[in-house]
């Protein structure tokens, strides 16, 4: 059975920088997307980054150009470099695996919460303003 896990949240000011990782176990990797989604109180959780198995990256348009995906295909992790923060980015963030998918995937696919069939726990990103 997979398990993904998510660290390196945690409170952090504003125009600060955080690294979260998810690190996946019990099945292969790289026959996968990932992405990443967060969820703030009382919104819904909505699309942040993913990745696909070309290492394709897609953002949300609220991080484009801040927000970093990646894959290490070898280690089974996806991180996410996560740059100039503000109180809108305060989130619990979730790391999410597709099914088995194609080597090249849409931004659409990716952003759509029913593609992933695997979901971290989450991890919460306070940003102090």
């Amino acid at each position: 059975q997979v398990q993904l896990v998510e660290s390196g949240g945690g409170l952090v000011q504003a125009g600060g920088s955080l690294r979260l990782s998810c690190a996946a176990s019990g099945r292969t990797f790289s026959d996968r997307a990932m992405g990443w989604f967060r969820q703030a109180p009382g919104k819904e959780r909505e699309f942040v980054a993913g990745i696909s198995r070309s290492g394709e990256r897609y953002y949300g348009d609220s991080v484009e150009g801040r927000f970093t995906i990646d894959r290490d295909n070898t280690q089974k992790i996806v991180s996410l470099q996560m740059n100039s923060l503000n109180a809108n980015d305060t989130a619990v963030y979730y790391c999410g695996q597709t099914r088995r998918v194609a080597y090249f995937a849409t931004r659409q696919y990716l952003a759509h919460q029913g593609s992933y069939e695997t979901w971290g726990q989450g991890t919460q990103v306070t940003v102090s303003s």
